[in-house]
């Protein structure tokens, strides 16, 4: 029997504190294709993207990556595991360490596990054409660009590792329309490249229709028990 080829939560339940933020919740992402995250604030979508990213371990259920369960966080994962998987989250500045520049934030993860300068350079400066990033800019820190050219240098570098499932948490919330299109065109472009599965959370009815092929509604937040 083929193993199935997604990213899937299955009856995924976590707590903070006495309350209840996912009640047994299920979802999946299959190769290739575009899914959207739909639900009121607070609802719970941003605590299940970092679940299927594998930054938190929920209490109840479990994540499977094409049909293996995937027990552990990142961190404690094999490299082969956790790069499978990138997350594009909403605020870059909370994202970026601003100490580094633009090129070694996309070039982090690559010296993380290892690879060699001569594979990591031609990898940046690839992934930062295509985001649209120009060479001037890799050398300034997060302090010295705009928000939308942060943004890019985070999205060339949650594809640095090719992987096969990206996870979109609000992306592109604080962008102007312009790079809010180009982002998305170059998640797009390196979905049909790679036959990747993406995962879209957004508060934006229009850009879901036109961005997504179906869209799963997650229920309101658990109120607390008595």
């Amino acid at each position: 029997m083929t193993s199935p080829r997604r990213l899937d939560a299955q009856e995924v339940s976590v707590t903070f504190g006495d309350q209840l933020v996912l009640d047994r919740v299920s979802l999946y992402v299959e190769r290739g294709e575009t899914v959207g995250l739909r639900g009121p604030s607070g609802g719970g979508k941003s605590t299940l993207a970092r679940v299927l990213a594998l930054l938190h371990r929920p209490d109840h259920g479990q994540v499977s990556v094409d049909g293996t369960p995937v027990r552990g966080v990142r961190h404690a994962l094999p490299v082969a595991v956790r790069t499978r998987i990138a997350v594009l989250f909403q605020s870059p500045r909370a994202a970026a360490d601003p100490r580094l520049s633009l090129a070694d934030l996309i070039a982090e993860p690559l010296r993380a596990v290892g690879r060699p300068d001569s594979e990591v350079g031609p990898r940046v400066a690839e992934l930062a054409e295509r985001a649209g990033l120009t060479p001037d800019l890799l050398g300034r820190r997060p302090h010295a660009v705009s928000d939308g050219q942060l943004q890019r240098a985070c999205l060339a570098r949650s594809l640095v590792h090719r992987p096969d499932y990206l996870i979109c948490d609000e992306a592109t919330a604080m962008l102007d329309a312009s790079t809010q299109a180009h982002v998305a065109a170059v998640i797009s472009d390196y979905q049909r490249t790679r036959e990747a599965g993406v995962l879209v959370i957004t508060h934006d009815p229009a850009l879901m229709g036109r961005w997504t092929d179906r869209v799963v509604d997650l229920p309101g937040r658990v109120p607390a028990s008595a």
